[in-house]
């Protein structure tokens, strides 16, 4: 790994929240990931930053051959170049006080070579070794990557003007890749949200995700995941193709930001453990796998595997929470996307969206049902974008207009899919359920259901729209609509790119409410939760799949609290009151698991034999 890499990444986040963040923050020498769902906001982002530039922009109309990729790729290329000149110009600059080069050597943590080589050289006295560090110094430093993000299940299939569908390779998520395959910059794509093997077989067919003569690969595969098995079968089908996996990103299920996915009570501890454990097992069975894939495609095998990293994402807040999922897990770096919201020098956050995110308790930030996908989102109750859909409701027009059509999926009143959030498919869906005869109570029920979606693709990127007054007379009302981690209601302030910074690294502490409690027990506490709602649903009478998933579910849950009694001991980046608290919160939580399952250990539809483990001391 680079010396140069800072010991952290900003996730993607939305649509929007990070589509600019490189040209904000990768002359520093930070990461981050851009969305590439939304190619309406992508083009115009590119002609806004056209005219800042200075740039002569040829509009690309939606309309044109391979509108999506062509947008993708000129934006991505419009950005690279702004990023080397930008970083140029901070090469050039002083060695000065609140110049950008002092900028970025600040930013830099205290472990960096490069860090400990410009504090050696700030003790010198104006002489010919000074200035030769200085040399050295700006020849070393780097940018940081300008990465991209597909969500692999946002993959709609596209028409012609005449409704004729179109090959396959113009879906939405293949035509993004090849929007990215084509472009200028070097930087890896980011594959969230399961596994698409048509999406990931594409990817064989653009050179630049293959390793050159000297190992190098220009665009590096990451995945991210839930645990060591998801990694190691996504990681087989890329190395059966002859393509390496860079990086495995685990991410917290449900202690994150955006889209939520429980995985099974499967927790972040225990999955980081097995990654610990088991990496070299990773890296030769997948080094194996892919250089049999190249020998057989008759082309050039390797001695060694190239680099492969493990990062981790989601809930981390502290700096001794940074260090420790450093050091004991021996990850290369680790992912900070929430708190960024809070950073205007990093991401892109209307006024009024950033101030009721200060603002916000633990009761504002909830995990919603507003994703057309159907999967549990996180989400901000005093949004806009809530408002418009609460008044839409009020005055008996729910749903939105359904304008970029991403997340079109249902065929239930159409043969041409329609969006679950729009007013065209919720009308329909309303008066069938009111047609239906079901008692008032069941009717109100289910048309809440219906009316709880919103429609993400537009309103995820209101945010840019509303910053940069990009809004055109089709566009319709701008409300955007947010989507933070909970752990957002610990970070009360906005702040600057330097002192978020210092709070990652230990070098200040921006968090005020000293009651928050440790990441991995936050993740807990979200999972029982979630645990508590799913059996919740499955009463009177679970059938033997749901109360299988279950079992599994709570079982999952006690191995984890088991782990973590274990791991607690070991936790020493921080006082010994730290610890202390960490074991009191999860004896709570195993109480409240104890008391959850407790409820529903005699479900009549389960075999007692087979019922849920809860009561099993020896679990624990």
């Amino acid at each position: 790994m680079s010396e140069l890499l800072h010991s952290f990444h900003i996730p993607v986040m939305g649509t929007a929240f990070t589509i600019e963040s490189p040209f904000k923050v990768a002359r520093y020498g930070i990461s981050s990931v851009i969305s590439l769902v939304d190619d309406t906001l992508i083009e115009k982002m590119r002609r806004f930053y056209c005219r800042v530039m200075g740039r002569e922009c040829t509009h690309i109309r939606k309309q044109d051959h391979d509108s999506r990729a062509d947008r993708i790729t000129a934006y991505l290329n419009l950005m690279d170049e702004a990023v080397k000149e930008q970083f140029e110009k901070l090469k050039a600059s002083a060695f000065e006080m609140g110049s950008e080069i002092t900028k970025y050597f600040e930013l830099l943590p205290e472990t960096s070579p490069l860090k400990q080589l410009y504090k050696a050289m700030q003790s010198l006295k104006d002489s010919v070794e000074k200035r030769r560090i200085q040399d050295e110094l700006r020849e070393r430093i780097k940018p940081g990557a300008i990465d991209v993000n597909i969500m692999t299940k946002v993959d709609r299939h596209t028409f012609d003007g005449n409704g004729e569908p179109l090959p396959s390779e113009f879906s939405d998520a293949l035509a993004a890749l090849r929007g990215y395959a084509r472009s200028s910059v070097e930087s890896s794509i980011v594959f969230s949200a399961g596994f698409n093997g048509r999406l990931y077989g594409y990817a064989e067919q653009f050179d630049d995700f293959h390793a050159d003569e000297n190992g190098n690969i220009k665009k590096k595969i990451v995945i991210k995941v839930n645990d060591y098995r998801s990694a190691l079968t996504q990681g087989k089908f890329f190395a059966k193709k002859g393509l390496w996996v860079s990086e495995f990103r685990l991410e917290s299920g449900l202690n994150c930001g955006g889209h939520a996915f429980a995985h099974g009570g499967a927790l972040m501890g225990p999955s980081l453990e097995e990654f610990r454990n088991r990496k070299d097992e990773l890296i030769a069975t997948l080094f194996e796998i892919y250089n049999r894939a190249l020998r057989q495609k008759k082309k050039r095998t390797f001695d060694r595997p190239h680099a492969l990293r493990i990062t981790a994402q989601g809930g981390i807040g502290t700096a001794g929470e940074q260090s420790f999922l450093l050091r004991h897990y021996r990850l290369d770096a680790t992912g900070w996307g929430t708190p960024f919201l809070l950073v205007p020098e990093a991401t892109t956050v209307d006024p009024t969206t950033l101030k009721r995110l200060c603002e916000a308790g633990r009761e504002d930030l909830f995990l919603s049902d507003v994703s057309p996908l159907g999967v549990p989102f996180n989400n901000l109750r005093t949004s806009l974008s809530e408002e418009a859909k609460r008044a839409r409701i009020r005055t008996g027009k729910p749903g939105s207009p359904c304008t970029k059509g991403y997340l079109k999926s249902n065929t239930e009143f159409s043969e041409t899919p329609i969006c679950v959030a729009s007013r065209a498919y919720q009308e329909r869906k309303i008066e069938q359920i009111l047609a239906g005869g079901s008692d008032p109570e069941s009717a109100r029920a289910a048309i809440e259901a219906v009316t709880s979606k919103s429609c993400l693709c537009t309103d995820l990127g209101g945010t840019a729209i509303l910053t940069h007054g990009l809004a055109e007379s089709e566009d319709g009302p701008c409300v955007p609509a947010i989507c933070p981690g909970p752990g957002l209601a610990y970070f009360t302030r906005a702040v600057s790119l330097r002192e978020m910074v210092d709070h990652i690294y230990g070098r200040a502490d921006i968090i005020e409410n000293r009651t928050r409690p440790n990441l991995f027990i936050s993740e807990l506490e979200m999972y029982i939760d979630y645990f508590d709602n799913e059996l919740r649903r499955s009463l009177p009478h679970p059938n033997e799949q749901t109360a299988k998933y279950l079992r599994e579910f709570e079982t999952n849950l006690l191995e984890g609290i088991a782990y973590y009694q274990e791991l607690i001991p070991r936790w020493s980046d921080g006082p010994p009151e730290y610890r202390a608290r960490m074991k009191r919160d999860l004896g709570l939580c195993r109480e409240r698991l104890l008391e959850v399952a407790s409820h529903f250990h005699d479900m009549p539809s389960l075999d007692p034999d087979a019922g849920l483990a809860i009561g099993r001391e020896t679990a624990l």
